[in-house]
């Protein structure tokens, strides 16, 4: 009788874990549904200031800008600058474990980015404070952005790694994030955000024709409006497909935590109809064999 009221126990614990996740898991739908299409909102406008930058190094020739070729000296001991993005919560599988595995590697292979060798480490997320602080991994600043960071919340982040960039405070911003390709995939990424990489020059085609343009404002002062809006929209980016691994991570491992408990429950069941069962037959058993001894 104690074995089937224990295994009763088990099963009713098992029901709540499995209604439990079962919420969690549409909850996490419901918020992967949302941020899926705030960050494909914002993609083509992000490739769309990526493509004015290329047309305008294409057509304008190499212009100088500090954001691409870098101050003019930096300070002495100056470092790289490396951005971490995690979740402020658990319960989403592998996807902090992937990011942090990522950014360990990233340190150890480039000395100018660890903090031994002046590298500076900033944190998106609570949860990876307590992996970055095990290892005895410094980070200068931790920022919180929510599920739903605006757009002025990332721009003053950002703003903040150009202007100590042009100082020459830092040699390079990388930021290592979780990159959303869709449902089915997300990889690890680490992006350079400062220095922007120089589109190439565009060379005149053997015998083709290419159109010239007449820039105003000039060239020059147009460059210097599109390249902080160019790092601006790519961090913001990067923030966005972040938060949407996040949810997506989330949304699988809640699924099959609660397929695992739909299992469990039905195995458990299962032991408890066998011990029902043994445990009426020994009635039976007892009933008979005492009948047969008063006979």
């Amino acid at each position: 009788m104690a074995k089937t009221r224990e295994i009763k126990k088990r099963i009713k614990a098992v029901g709540n874990i499995r209604r439990i996740t079962k919420t969690m898991q549409m909850i996490a739908t419901s918020k992967f549904a949302k941020a899926q299409q705030r960050a494909l909102a914002t993609k083509p406008y992000t490739e769309g200031v990526f493509a004015l930058v290329t047309e305008l190094a294409g057509t304008a020739g190499n212009i100088d800008h500090p954001l691409i070729a870098g101050p003019a000296k930096f300070r002495q001991g100056a470092g790289e600058l490396t951005l971490v993005l995690t979740s402020d919560r658990g319960l989403c599988g592998p996807y902090n474990g992937a990011v942090l595995r990522t950014a360990m590697a990233h340190l150890r292979g480039h000395g100018s980015a660890s903090p031994s060798h002046g590298g500076i480490i900033e944190l998106v997320g609570k949860k990876g404070a307590g992996f970055l602080r095990f290892n005895h991994t410094p980070v200068a600043a931790t920022h919180s952005l929510g599920d739903k960071p605006a757009f002025e919340q990332v721009e003053r982040i950002a703003q903040t790694y150009i202007d100590r960039f042009a100082a020459g405070e830092v040699t390079a911003v990388r930021v290592i994030y979780m990159r959303y390709l869709s449902a089915g995939k997300q990889v690890p990424e680490v992006l350079q955000l400062l220095p922007l990489k120089p589109p190439a020059a565009r060379n005149k085609p053997a015998g083709g024709i290419v159109a010239e343009y007449e820039f105003s404002p000039p060239a020059k002062e147009l460059l210097g409006d599109l390249l902080p809006a160019t790092v601006k929209a790519t961090l913001f980016q990067a923030v966005s497909d972040a938060i949407v691994s996040e949810q997506v991570a989330r949304m699988v491992a809640m699924k099959s935590a609660t397929d695992n408990a739909g299992k469990m429950r039905k195995s458990l069941t299962r032991d408890f109809n066998r011990a029902r069962q043994a445990q009426i037959t020994t009635e039976l058993t007892e009933i008979v064999s005492g009948a047969a001894a008063l006979a």
